[in-house]
């Protein structure tokens, strides 16, 4: 399995399936999380899912590309309430596991209307 496929699995299991039982499966103990709000390590991420999973989100996957051991997800994440935010996911995998995330997220884009026609995805 490639690292994208590897990512497009955890998204589809994880967070669309909101079921983190099998996170040992994606995910490296030592997993190193860059957002400076969640903490650290494959415990730092489940007390964010805890959390983000209760909004019962749903990740519409935009684009996905894969260099190396990297792996850039864009997509549209919808929230159970209709909030919808636009976010930019980057991991670094070893050994077919997560094991760092960057991320880049815009919060509540669904009432913005564009100065432009391109469209926000």
């Amino acid at each position: 399995m490639t690292n994208k496929e590897i990512v497009l699995k955890f998204y589809e299991e994880v967070f669309n399936g909101w079921d983190v039982s099998n996170i040992d499966a994606y995910m490296a103990d030592d997993y190193i999380q860059h957002n400076p709000n969640t903490e650290t390590g494959k415990k730092g991420f489940l007390k964010f899912a805890e959390k983000f999973l209760a909004m019962k989100p749903h990740m519409e996957i935009r684009s996905i590309m894969e260099e190396g051991d990297l792996v850039c997800v864009f997509f549209k994440c919808t929230l159970a309430n209709g909030m919808i935010n636009k976010v930019f996911d980057l991991y670094r995998l070893e050994n077919g596991k997560l094991c760092e995330h960057w991320d880049c997220v815009e919060h509540d884009v669904g009432g913005i209307v564009p100065k432009h026609d391109n469209g926000l995805f």
